[in-house]
């Protein structure tokens, strides 16, 4: 059954499927148990023995006593027990839900009332981040510490210990319920995305496969942590589709363990976000040298990339990089730059097997040059939110997904990215796009990062204001201010230009990388502030 079904495409699965079955036993029905599938900060494991971790923790969940369908809430770091209790949890019939590792007490809390969890596993480093969440609440029955490190009898590995290394896999179905995730709650709070067993092989085979191009030979290193649809797909259904290697950083990806990373694993394939290839970039002691000599194709996603990084990257590292725009409600990336032809600037066109289309507040399709709302269909959508009718149905309108996302596509095909729908402005008559000044300022030497939202002038007129990070070495001045107001006049039209640059050490951001704008417009206030360029604040 494990070799059928690695051998079936994402749109003939059998109705009887188990996605632990394809991504993981498959694996050893095809020779493949002594091949390395994950290197951690801790080793290497082969597919053997990832098989048998899963297997483990399944028997273990099953010996605590959780019952099938239940919630398994996952707050972990990057390392094989992830994938481990992970696709355990799914091959029990459990229903694993991973979690932001840098939440609040608050928003744990939340999540775990919100989702029912009955059990909660756990990595040691976290427990005291979790803590303060875990009085009181009314389904979790079951703590399990994965203490790792130096701790001395970990209660994850005691259970493991203790459970049988051979484990049947649940009667799930392709059509149930595999594993949540919890959108980032940027707008709201966290919402529960309800994925299918099937989801995992279509963005497999669609992205990983006919886009990205991984084979079995590859060493994947995601910076994108596991805990979200990126990463998790970078990191685990894209290796473990194919047979390849999965390489693991635990801490946080900064410039500096990233590129160790890169330097100790020498990976083909390199998923980041955006801000973090520009940080790697500000240092001029890091190049493909220094990091993987292997390295064949990068992916970004997350947010949109400015055209600039992207070039400088390719031009720097010798890979490109495959921008594209996905979602947690559609698992992966959906609108996608491919190899060969790449346009940095925009996020290309549909992934293999989607369709995307711009539609304005009425819902009538949008033609070349039109900035609307774009909606896209795919076999990976979301089945809906959890207890969340009225959102599910105004996102999940049949077979179409809303993503909150203004772009405008142009003759040739390829979308580009305006800004969410509550972030674009309107000037002087005129729809501006964040994104568009936001990349026209980072294309500045001397600019790190920017972030654009709306300001109101002493007339009441929405005009843009940008919070501008500075690479090391720069001074803010009004000078500067000014020379970047220019520029942006030059690049892209002499309406569009920030009247307001506040120089800041810092943009506050998701633990995905994705800049937190509403946060800068709940700093910003009312009234005028910031550091005005010139006479462009009088306005």
């Amino acid at each position: 059954m494990a070799e059928n079904a690695q051998a079936m495409a994402w749109d003939q699965l059998p109705q009887a499927y188990n996605a632990a079955q394809d991504f993981i036993d498959s694996h050893l029905a095809l020779g493949r148990g002594g091949k390395c599938a994950v290197v951690d900060d801790a080793g290497a494991y082969t597919y053997a023995q990832l098989a048998e971790m899963v297997n483990r923790v399944g028997n273990a969940l099953r010996d605590l006593g959780v019952p099938q369908e239940a919630r398994v809430a996952m707050v972990m770091q990057d390392t094989v027990r992830f994938p481990a209790v992970f696709w355990g949890a799914i091959k029990a019939g459990l229903v694993p839900v991973p979690l932001n590792t840098l939440l609040t007490a608050d928003s744990y809390r939340y999540i775990l009332e919100d989702s029912r969890a009955r059990a909660l596993v756990v990595s040691g480093e976290l427990c005291d981040a979790l803590a303060p969440a875990l009085q009181g609440l009314s389904h979790l029955q079951h703590v399990v510490v994965d203490a790792g490190g130096d701790r001395a009898g970990p209660a994850l590995e005691k259970l493991m210990a203790a459970a049988s290394p051979s484990l049947s896999a649940a009667p799930t179905s392709r059509d149930d319920v595999a594993f949540w995730l919890y959108s980032s709650g940027s707008t709201g709070a966290p919402k529960g995305v309800c994925h299918l067993h099937r989801s995992l092989r279509a963005t497999s085979d669609l992205y990983a496969r006919q886009v990205l191009g991984i084979t079995e030979d590859d060493l994947i290193f995601s910076a994108a942590k596991l805990f979200f649809a990126y990463g998790l797909g970078n990191g685990m259904t894209f290796p473990f589709s194919v047979g390849a290697t999965a390489a693991y950083l635990a801490e946080r990806p900064t410039p500096e363990s990233v590129m160790r990373t890169l330097r100790e694993h020498q990976p083909t394939l390199f998923g980041g976000v955006p801000t973090l290839f520009a940080a790697i970039l500000a240092d001029t002691r890091y190049d493909r040298g220094s990091g993987s000599p292997r390295l064949r194709r990068c992916l970004s996603a997350g947010e949109a990339l400015p055209a600039d990084i992207g070039r400088r990257w390719e031009e720097r590292f010798g890979a490109e990089i495959l921008d594209g725009v996905g979602s947690t409600e559609m698992l992966h990336i959906f609108l996608t730059n491919k190899p060969g032809d790449i346009r940095y600037g925009t996020s290309g066109t549909p992934t293999p097997g989607y369709e995307a289309r711009l539609v304005d507040p009425a819902g009538r399709e949008l033609g070349p040059g039109e900035i609307g709302e774009l909606v896209v269909k795919g076999p990976s959508a979301g089945e809906r939110y959890w207890n969340q009718r009225e959102k599910s149905l105004k996102t999940f309108q049949g077979p179409w997904t809303y993503t909150g996302d203004q772009y405008y596509r142009d003759e040739s095909g390829c979308f580009h990215y305006c800004g969410r729908t509550d972030d674009m402005l309107k000037v002087s008559g005129n729809w501006t796009s964040p994104f568009e000044v936001e990349s026209s300022l980072v294309a500045d030497e001397r600019v790190l990062e920017a972030a654009v939202i709306p300001h109101r002038d002493r007339r009441g007129m929405i005009k843009p204001k940008a919070f501008v990070v500075l690479r090391e070495g720069v001074a803010p001045d009004d000078g500067l201010s000014a020379e970047l107001v220019a520029g942006v006049k030059k690049r892209i039209g002499p309406w569009k230009y920030p009247r307001w640059i506040e120089f800041v050490d810092e943009l506050p951001k998701t633990a995905t990388g994705k800049i937190q704008r509403f946060k800068l417009r709940e700093m910003d206030g009312q009234g005028e502030r910031g550091r005005p360029p010139g006479a462009a604040g009088r306005d």
